[in-house]
């Protein structure tokens, strides 16, 4: 998200003096307004430029168009392209809570439950670090005097932000492809502001503190993580429970295990994640029943109930048929036969890539009830691709 740049021309540098006595100044509101990390790049073109567009090259975005269209895709070449008179970017980070401190589910109940990735268990960040983007401009504005050319984003512009976070001190890019600061780990929610004013600039990180650690390459569930410190989004659970709107490839679904929106697996093993605090900001704690959700309840959202549920949350993106898609999935991971009248209701869900997961979760319990469920099903179906998920179902069952 973004202002419109102001179009005239940027003001007279100021004196080192008084250009760090300012960006002492801002850093000190940043931190008042509940950012936890705070420092200044400069604007120049970014060096990772061409790995990022080799990623494309090869596909690695998966069905993220809007990472390769021409117009981004040169954007990113140069920050200055954003906004042209842009003489720093400030990058800042939040910490939400790791995945450890998810509530445990009540004593006895053994009901099967999904998990969210940690980001998503409070309030949109999009709303949250946005409001105070813009709080934090109007800062700078009122000690400057005058209004400054800037634009600003948080995870949605054409900006390759963590190489700036490196820059500006941040961290570093682990094996993962996520930033990690040494004191606060990897659960960290970036954002970023471009100014037609020069600050007093950090030092880059330099030292790269994963070593000879490969934890997270060997713990992703479907291996998406590349050595090159990026990832295959074809691959990775995070794209495929929330970006990808279609059906989930066969062959991966058994990955997906529990998780219903996005995935912590490669933060979960990290060593510098254990030596971090387990708690974040207060805006993203969990809501109820959001990090550790009952599937079966789950399945049963209607659309109002969804919408309900998961207004100013993350959740949201995924939309009701690609988030109960993904809770079918993880129904037939549980492989719990109590699950079967969920999914048997899943079947005649209005949705037909809800009433295909849900198939192929019933294939997965193959007990009599999925089979006769199935069966049911198989008769009334109109979709063809549905039709095809529950005849390979089928294939399980007895007789």
């Amino acid at each position: 998200m973004a202002t419109r740049p102001d179009p005239s021309p940027a003001p007279a540098p100021l004196p080192q003096a008084a250009r760090r006595d300012l960006t002492q100044r801002l850093k000190a509101q940043a931190q008042a307004l509940g950012f936890d990390l705070v420092g200044v790049a400069p604007c120049s073109p970014p060096e990772t430029y061409p790995l990022y567009l080799a990623w494309l090259e090869k596909g690695h975005h998966a069905g993220m168009g809007y990472m390769a269209n021409e117009r981004n895709r040169g954007r990113r070449a140069d920050p200055r392209r954003i906004l042209p008179q842009c003489r720093s970017i400030v990058v800042l980070g939040v910490r939400y809570a790791q995945q450890a401190a998810a509530p445990s589910p009540p004593p006895h109940d053994a009901r099967p439950r999904g998990r969210v990735a940690a980001y998503a268990w409070g309030d949109d960040y999009h709303d949250v670090l946005v409001e105070r983007l813009r709080r934090l401009i109007a800062f700078l504005e009122a000690e400057t005097g005058h209004p400054v050319s800037h634009r600003y984003y948080t995870d949605t512009g054409p900006v390759l932000e963590r190489e700036y976070a490196v820059r500006a001190g941040l961290g570093w890019v682990g094996k993962n492809g996520m930033l990690i600061h040494p004191r606060l780990g990897s659960y960290l929610l970036l954002a970023e502001i471009l100014l037609g004013l020069a600050l007093e600039p950090d030092s880059p990180t330099i030292t790269d503190h994963c070593g000879t650690c490969t934890r997270c390459l060997e713990a992703c569930p479907t291996q998406a993580i590349l050595p090159n410190r990026s990832v295959d989004a074809n691959r990775c659970l995070s794209y495929l429970t929330i970006e990808h709107r279609g059906v989930i490839p066969p062959d991966l679904r058994p990955r997906l295990g529990d998780w219903v929106f996005g995935c912590d697996v490669c933060q979960m093993v990290c060593p510098w994640n254990r030596r971090a605090p387990l708690w974040g900001d207060p805006a993203f704690a969990p809501r109820p029943h959001v990090p550790r959700p009952v599937l079966t309840e789950e399945l049963a959202l209607s659309p109002q109930a969804f919408n309900q549920k998961f207004k100013g949350s993350p959740i949201k993106r995924a939309k009701r048929r690609g988030y109960l898609r993904n809770v079918a999935v993880a129904l037939g991971n549980a492989g719990d036969p109590s699950a079967v009248p969920a999914l048997r209701q899943g079947l005649r869900d209005p949705e037909p890539l809800i009433r295909g997961h849900a198939a192929w979760a019933l294939g997965q319990i193959h007990t009599p009830e999925a089979c006769a469920a199935l069966r049911q099903a198989l008769a009334d179906e109109p979709d063809p691709q549905v039709r095809a998920e529950i005849a390979q179902s089928l294939r399980a069952c007895p007789g």
